[in-house]
């Protein structure tokens, strides 16, 4: 019994090992990528926009929808209705669409903000159902079909596009008929808030910064990231794409890939910027990152044997595998922390410890190529060596999360669709830090099994310390930190304590309801 429980063990232990150094490998062959057409690819977008800006008349651009999925977002509605409105086009060629799908206070400040910029010749309206079907797959559906010009914009509530976006967005499109989607790069309004932020703006930047331009920028399959983006009308009606489905919980992963098998191609533009809030709360974190990996996992179950199934080349198919696949990164990072106290009682012969050396060289090697992708990503936006400096955050937050993503991995395997559970929004700037009305939902008992964990792999880092590993002991270090602070934010007492701390200082927002000296709006704070 005792030689099979061994063998189990160690076949885990190298399985997830390989799978690490894979998504590792993956990194490193995305940045040569991207480092290797970054420069001609900069220089050639920012002369097709100026040529394209310079040489067409007010009367000839293409005619634009912008459409705000809104769900129950009274924080940051207004701000983002008015930051469209305020976005420099042709007069008469842009047409905005609220899709308010809200059932609180939000439809109010919504009507509120349409009517007066309607009044000053905004074309803008609000777009309501009766039910919520599809979520804001089925809101972008229901836009969709009051279209009225082909190429349409996509904001969620919580980005402030900036003036010239669509100006800048437009001539890719408008000179490339084949195109489907030309996707910004999300910047952050409040980075600097606490280090939960600021470790979430690192890792963002790589997606954004190296890991989008690498694959649009080498015939590689991308993905639209649900909103800072502008999509081609026709691409998305194409009958062999299918348009927006609510079968999964990424609807634009999802529609970004069946576009491209049905032959239309994706575009990126790094300097292509959108201010956006990034979530400033561990609860808030999670529930997104819960809906990236279910979802991610649902359109790689759905999609995966089409892809593979298709013409497209093996080097696209391979990539686009590891793309749809990588939140399982984090399922292989839980199973090695949990196979920590078995492997040190199976490493006696020294056949096994080289055999173990060499897996734990693999997990060293995958663990440096976040830092060298985040770093090289920072310097190359203008940040400096601030991706290297965050490391220590990223990586406590990266492996925290790995119990909340790899449960929601699982459930992905398992289940279709599901409901769209939005991120909280609060209205943070760098200058302003407020916290949410809105509560995300919690994932009930997990906070208290990543601290059992958490307090497991410390024990283990103890007893690697005592039989003289210390090297090997830093990971299962990393690990106690990741889950033990996870765990500890996520804590039912930890939220009512923060709402505390928050109405000591209330910073008070009006609302349709009551005089702005009056109003129980946001609350001061900060992690």
């Amino acid at each position: 019994m005792g030689i099979i429980f061994d063998r189990i063990v160690l076949v885990l232990f190298f399985v997830s090992t390989c799978a690490l150094a894979v998504y590792g490998v993956h990194l490193y062959v995305l940045l040569y990528l991207f480092h290797r057409r970054r420069k001609s690819k900069i220089v050639e977008q920012r002369r097709l926009i100026e040529d394209y800006r310079t040489r067409t008349p007010e009367a000839d651009w293409p005619g634009v929808t912008t459409q705000l999925p809104i769900y129950n977002e009274a924080d940051v509605a207004t701000r983002v209705i008015e930051a469209v409105a305020a976005m420099d086009y042709p007069r008469g060629k842009h047409q905005i669409q609220v899709l308010d799908d809200s059932t609180d206070e939000t439809r109010l400040l919504v009507d509120m903000t349409v009517r007066r910029l309607r009044s000053q010749g905004v074309d803008v309206e609000a777009v309501r159902r009766e039910k919520r079907t599809g979520y804001k797959a089925g809101a972008l559906r229901e836009g969709l079909s009051r279209c009225r010009h082909p190429l349409v914009a996509i904001f969620d509530a919580d980005f402030i596009p900036p003036k010239d976006f669509l100006r800048r967005a437009v001539p890719f499109l408008a000179g490339d008929e084949k195109l489907a989607c030309v996707q910004g790069r999300w910047t952050h309004l409040n980075q600097d808030e606490s280090w939960l932020t600021r470790a979430q703006a690192v890792a963002l930047d790589a997606h954004f910064a190296v890991e989008q331009g690498a694959r649009a920028w080498n015939g590689l399959m991308m993905n639209f990231n649900g909103t800072a983006g502008v999509w081609r009308k026709a691409a998305i009606e194409d009958p062999a794409a299918g348009g927006w489905s609510a079968d999964t919980l990424t609807e634009d992963l999802d529609l970004s890939y069946r576009v491209q098998l049905a032959g239309w191609r994706m575009d990126y533009c790094l300097e292509l910027a959108c201010p956006a809030e990034l979530p400033n709360t561990i609860s808030g974190l999670k529930a997104q990152q819960r809906r990236w990996a279910t979802g991610g996992v649902q359109t790689a179950v759905k999609l995966l044997p089409r892809i593979w199934r298709s013409k497209v080349s093996f080097v696209e198919k391979l990539e686009a595998s590891l793309h749809l696949t990588h939140y399982s990164v984090y399922l292989w990072t839980m199973v090695l922390a949990l196979l920590a106290r078995p492997l040190l009682a199976i490493t006696g012969p020294l056949s096994l410890w080289w055999c173990f050396l060499m897996g734990w060289i693999l997990i060293v090697f995958t663990i440096l190529a976040s830092p060298t992708v985040y770093g090289y990503a920072r310097y190359h936006l203008g940040g400096g060596w601030s991706g290297v400096r965050h490391m220590p955050a990223v990586l406590v937050l990266g492996t925290g999360l790995s119990v909340n993503n790899a449960v929601a991995v699982l459930r992905g395997l398992r289940v279709r669709g599901g409901e769209f559970v939005r991120t909280p929004k609060s209205g943070s700037t760098q200058s302003t830090l407020l916290t949410s009305r809105y509560k995300a939902r919690r994932s009930g008992g997990l906070w208290f099994f990543e601290m059992l964990l958490g307090a497991y792999c410390l024990a283990n880092w103890a007893i690697y310390m005592t039989v003289s590993r210390p090297v090997l002991s830093v990971f299962l270090l990393i690990y106690a930190l990741g889950f033990i602070s996870v765990g500890w934010m996520s804590r039912p007492e930890a939220s009512f304590r923060r709402r505390l701390v928050f109405e000591e200082e209330p910073v008070r927002r009006p609302t349709p309801f009551m005089p702005a000296a009056a109003a129980p709006g946001a609350m001061v704070g900060s992690n």
